[in-house]
């Protein structure tokens, strides 16, 4: 089963690779990918990252609150959209 984890607090010029990169330590990771403004394509500053359920918890626990490109990520399971 795949579960998603919500990142936030990004460094602005984080790379989806370096995201991944940042995560794979500590699991698999499916795929990432950061979101990014509509009209100027520039990051949001957050984004998802997908991973076996098995991993999930132990990413969570790992990356919550490591720091990033100077930043200190919020790491947690993403809710669904409403």
């Amino acid at each position: 089963m795949v579960r998603t984890l919500y990142v936030g607090n990004l460094p602005w010029n984080t790379t989806e690779e370096e995201l991944a990169g940042a995560f794979a330590t500590h699991g698999e990771v499916l795929s990432a990918r950061i979101i990014t403004d509509r009209q100027t394509g520039r990051s949001r500053g957050f984004g998802f990252v997908e991973v076996n359920d098995a991993d999930a918890e132990r990413m969570v626990e790992a990356m919550n609150g490591a720091e990033l490109g100077s930043r200190i990520l919020t790491v947690n399971e993403a809710r669904p959209r409403t």
